[in-house]
């Protein structure tokens, strides 16, 4: 099986990748894709003022801020910053002036207050 691969990550454009809408006002260009609810690989585009309600982590999910800052319950992270989601943690998630993100997830999230903006 061959590796997926994304070259330039750091260098990338945001623009050289497809996005595919994922929640209001933020997009996803899937790495390798989840299957069966298992782990996935993604970039997350979100555009200013663009959140995600509250939800709860089935597994962990790590994230490194490439460009922009995103904001969750615990703190604000810029531009290189590493974030790591353990199972059962609980939080919402915003960008105040957008952002892209690298995220990785052992097992998608369960949305625990669809309307609930940040």
């Amino acid at each position: 099986m061959t590796p997926e691969r994304l070259q330039g990550l750091l260098a990338l454009a945001p623009d050289a990748v497809a996005f595919e809408p994922f929640r209001p006002g933020v997009d996803i260009h899937h790495i390798a894709r989840s299957v069966d609810g298992g782990p996935g690989v993604a970039l997350l585009r979100y555009t200013a003022g663009a959140s995600v309600p509250r939800h709860r982590h089935a597994g962990l999910e790590t994230i490194l801020v490439l460009d922009g800052a995103q904001s969750d319950d615990a703190g604000h992270y810029v531009a290189g910053d590493f974030v790591v989601n353990r199972p059962g943690s609980i939080h919402r998630v915003w960008s105040d002036e957008g952002c892209l993100v690298l995220i990785h997830w052992a097992a998608p999230v369960e949305i625990l207050d669809e309307d609930e903006q940040a």
